[in-house]
């Protein structure tokens, strides 16, 4: 504990060390704040679950915080649903089995453009006879358009952006821009204001009952924005961040910690064994481990706990084994493992009583600076299409955006917001692995 305070007021001594410290503290409280609030099961079936889970989201919609950089605000997702009590509906019972329901959404609309497209969700309790509902739209100029009757089935949508009929009366303008248009204006501008959608509902049916939601899909939604399947990317993007520091913190302490202990043990006896590790060390860093990863992935299985296995086994004889083994000839050849020797002490505690502390200093900064390769190994794999296919990770976000070129087609929120998240990673355990080096290897300390 002693030596663990002073090397945490030594890191006092760098501005680097200190912003990196925030930035891993940051990532693992958010870590912690998503594992608890979003639990694993509900984020794996938000992620993985069809149109539906995400019926009331845009497709490809940009964060809403881009409308800060922007001269023209780009409208938001509207839902209103008639179940809510802000949107009352007045019934009024004709016959015993004729009943006229009426619900009227009132909105208002501030925006520079226009909707990406309208729907109305409609859920029917009819047994044979299927109700009849009637649309008109008033807006805040005062015009009124009717836009159509339909007769739907217990669960059914109408797609109003798409009703061809409805173009036509609008002039051949699409309705989600014929509903919102300037009719006098030289450019299409959007009328600000009020506007107000009128559903009438005719059942015939005693205990029929219809609810209704309207939904104007805005080109902006969320904090982080939506992808092709109109899945709020902030779920991928907040469960992104443990499951990257769990693959980083365990492939990287259990690469380094193995490491240490074989080479100390095979220092320590020598012999065959000193060099049938040397041999396999040797065999391994001629392996291509990425290509293994591949050919794994591929053929066997992509679960990120299999590539995390096999990322630990080839990690272990890497080239560390043969620097601490180096160090280690070192120790072991000190007074006080002579003296160890002298009154008695076991194999075992010498090598881990007296050689690996000795050693273990050294460890600390490769192991935190180790950290950010495995995250990026873990995103490099998922890019490749070989990330864990069930797992909502920042690789993933970042192969989806690549198979649905992104880029090319201007959604660049998509594949940048990963890359930053994955850059600040890695720049947080990256900083205050140098800071640790310099502390614990004498010889920087003066660079």
């Amino acid at each position: 504990m002693r030596n663990f305070l002073n090397t945490l007021k030594q890191l006092r001594k760098y501005p680097s060390a200190i912003i990196g410290l925030v930035v891993i503290a940051a990532m693992v409280l958010f870590s912690i704040y998503v594992i608890i609030t979003l639990p694993y099961s509900r984020a794996i079936s938000l992620w993985r679950g069809g149109e539906n889970t995400w019926q009331y989201n845009p497709r490809l919609a940009a964060p809403t915080w881009t409308n800060l950089f922007r001269a023209r605000d780009l409208p938001e997702t509207i839902v209103l649903d008639s179940t809510d009590e802000r949107y009352p509906s007045d019934i009024n019972k004709r016959s015993e089995t004729l009943t006229e329901i009426t619900t009227t959404y009132e909105f208002d609309y501030f925006y520079d453009d226009f909707p990406r497209e309208i729907t109305l969700f409609i859920r029917s309790t009819h047994r044979t006879k299927a109700p009849s509902i009637s649309l008109t739209w008033l807006t805040p100029d005062g015009r009124e358009i009717r836009i159509g009757q339909i007769t739907p089935k217990n669960s059914d949508s109408f797609r109003i952006s798409l009703d061809e009929t409805l173009k036509r009366r609008l002039g051949g303008l699409n309705p989600e821009v014929g509903l919102f248009v300037n009719p006098e204006g030289d450019t299409q501008t959007a009328v600000e204001g009020t506007y107000t959608l009128i559903v009438s509902v005719v059942t015939f049916e005693p205990e029929s009952e219809v609810t209704t939601t309207f939904v104007s899909y805005g080109k902006v939604h969320g904090w982080a924005g939506t992808d092709h399947r109109r899945r709020d990317l902030s779920v991928a993007l907040m469960w992104g961040a443990p499951v990257a520091l769990a693959f980083g913190l365990l492939a990287a302490a259990g690469t380094s910690l193995a490491t240490l202990i074989i080479a100390g043990v095979g220092t320590w006896f020598g012999g065959w064994l000193d060099d049938l590790i040397q041999r396999i060390t040797e065999v391994n860093l001629i392996l291509p481990i990425l290509s293994i990863l591949i050919m794994v992935g591929t053929l066997y299985n992509r679960s990120i706990w299999t590539m995390l296995g096999l990322v630990i086994i080839f990690g272990i004889f890497g080239g560390g084994i043969k620097t601490f083994r180096a160090i280690f000839l070192q120790v072991k050849n000190s007074p006080y493992i002579e003296a160890a020797r002298t009154y008695g002490a076991s194999n075992t505690r010498i090598i881990f009583q007296y050689m690996i502390p000795r050693v273990l200093p050294l460890l600390i900064p490769q192991l935190v600076v180790l950290v950010p390769t495995f995250v990026f190994l873990e995103a490099s794999l998922a890019v490749l299409g070989l990330g864990d296919p069930v797992l909502p990770t920042w690789g993933k976000v970042i192969d989806d955006a690549r198979g649905e070129g992104a880029l090319f087609n201007g959604y660049y929120y998509w594949m940048i917001e990963p890359f930053v998240l994955l850059m600040i990673t890695g720049f947080g355990f990256a900083m205050v692995g140098f800071a640790l080096d310099r502390i614990f290897n004498p010889r920087l300390r003066d660079i």
